[in-house]
């Protein structure tokens, strides 16, 4: 193929990838960008084309890989835009400091209720949040697997009660 008809092959293509584009980006300006971008990546790559291969599918990976990269870049920088008057740019990691500090608090709370709980609802519960099987709690606490359920549900609505402010309701 010459590469006058690989190029205008791949400029016709463009139209087809801008769904994709707007798909990745929710943007159509930066969905625009992406295009170009790929469109240039694949004239300036047409060695690396083999002919009889779909060309769409190979522009489509050649735009994700741009996105991901991007994508990518853009975490690895952490920045934020400041939209005060003097548009300052600030690197968030400098300053920020992280310590364990909530989830202890979070812990503490978690062991207050559970220390609270009857120790018919919290063995069984226990013995099920480490991964043992109802029927292997039942025949280990000598009790009927429907009593090993209710136990089970009955703490985790205890917990639930005493734990309000950790969890979204669904309503």
């Amino acid at each position: 193929m010459t590469t006058q008809a690989f190029n205008t092959q791949v400029i016709d293509s463009s139209t087809s990838l801008k769904p994709i584009a707007l798909s990745l980006t929710k943007d159509s300006e930066d969905a625009n960008d992406l295009i170009q971008e790929t469109m240039l990546r694949a004239i300036s790559s047409k060695d690396k084309f083999r002919e009889g291969t779909n060309l769409k599918a190979w522009l489509y990976t050649i735009m994700k890989n741009i996105f991901i990269n991007n994508y990518r870049r853009k975490m690895k920088r952490n920045t934020i835009i400041d939209t005060t008057d003097n548009n300052y740019f600030i690197n968030s990691t400098d300053r920020t400091i992280y310590n364990n500090g909530e989830s202890n608090l979070n812990m503490e709370d978690i062991d207050k209720a559970f220390s609270r709980m009857s120790p018919d609802f919290k063995v069984p519960f226990l013995m099920h949040f480490k991964g043992f099987k109802y029927q292997e709690i039942a025949n280990d606490l000598e009790l009927p697997i429907g009593t090993v359920k209710s136990r089970i549900h009955f703490a985790r609505k205890e917990l639930k009660g005493k734990l309000k402010g950790y969890y979204k309701s669904k309503a």
